[in-house]
């Protein structure tokens, strides 16, 4: 039985028993992968997977079994990997941060400029991109800490911690009719032309679910994963734009001003991600407090554990 194996079986069970994807995540050819699960079969003496012709059609009982196993054998050879490195390399390292641009942008910069003095001599990455790739890299392992708002308690691999609540507020340009109405109301809203986020960026779920349950259709126009770009066309004239409060400055923002938008939207709360059973490193601990002081390495500690349920964390 060899570690490639069962990452084999792993990587097909995780594409949905599509062989052909799995080659491709794994860099390697389909035939190989068909090779070596049925050479594991036969030193297991049970059937993993289900075969019709050439196709692979379901997972056995055993093969649940198996694979359950196998997951867990790969996270801790990777977690050997991990003690190893973080023992070896000292001071150094390497740390990849999977999020959202609005994070990136607002909410981390002080953050990572913190952590760098702390930890220069770790490489810090940060990948960009929508929710679910976040949650997807955090998952397989291809980013250490994903940040987002969206996707992430959709994924069981991945523990939760929430870090801070945010709200939305709306942006127009200056002596637009929108700036006078008190209070600000979906109805009025409803009225013009919007721009917002992509559907599955920054709390666009809680702004739909609003309009939705006021049974209003928002004219939604143009959407962006970009809070600068939204900005940019409101500052144009194209619409009002609805975006994470974190992301206005009236200084910066010139010509433009802002309303906020808590008592309509609500409030939203971002979260880090982590793979269950990951062994987190030091510095991993450090960047965890400095974007949320309350995430101690003792309550990181029990949510990982599952001593104390994430969401119970306050803040």
């Amino acid at each position: 039985m060899k570690l490639q194996q069962l990452r084999y079986l792993v990587e097909v069970a995780r594409r949905g028993l599509n062989v052909s994807e799995a080659a491709e995540t794994l860099y390697t050819s389909q035939p190989g992968i068909s090779k070596q699960i049925r050479l594991l079969e036969d030193e297991l003496g049970v059937t993993v997977f289900e075969r019709g012709g050439k196709r692979l059609t379901a997972i056995t009982q055993p093969g649940r079994v198996v694979l359950e196993i196998a997951e867990r054998i790969l996270r801790d050879a990777e977690n050997i990997r991990r003690v190893g490195e973080e023992y070896a390399a000292g001071d150094s390292g390497s740390l990849i941060i999977a999020t959202t641009h609005t994070q990136a942008r607002y909410a981390l910069p002080a953050v990572v400029k913190s952590f760098v003095d702390r930890h220069p001599k770790v490489r810090l990455s940060l990948h960009q991109g929508h929710p679910v790739q976040i949650a997807e890299l955090t998952s397989k392992g291809e980013a250490d800490i994903a940040i987002a708002t969206e996707a992430l308690d959709q994924y069981p691999q991945l523990v939760m911690l929430p870090c801070y609540q945010w709200a939305h507020c709306v942006i127009a340009p200056d002596g637009h009719p929108i700036l006078v109405e008190r209070p600000l109301s979906l109805h009025a809203l409803s009225r013009w032309p919007l721009i917002t986020y992509d559907p599955a960026f920054a709390g666009r779920s809680r702004i739909n679910r609003a309009f939705e349950l006021a049974q209003l259709t928002p004219n939604v126009v143009l959407t962006a994963i970009d809070a600068d770009v939204i900005k940019t066309y409101v500052g144009l004239g194209l619409g009002l734009g609805i975006i994470a409060r974190m992301a206005f400055d009236p200084t910066r923002d010139a010509g433009l001003q802002a309303i906020d938008a808590e008592t309509l939207f609500g409030l939203n709360t971002t979260r880090i991600g982590l793979r269950r059973g990951m062994h987190i490193r030091r510095y991993e601990y450090d960047f965890i407090e400095l974007f949320a002081p309350h995430l101690t390495r003792k309550a990181v500690d029990m949510a990982m554990s599952g001593a104390r349920p994430a969401d119970e964390y306050e803040l």
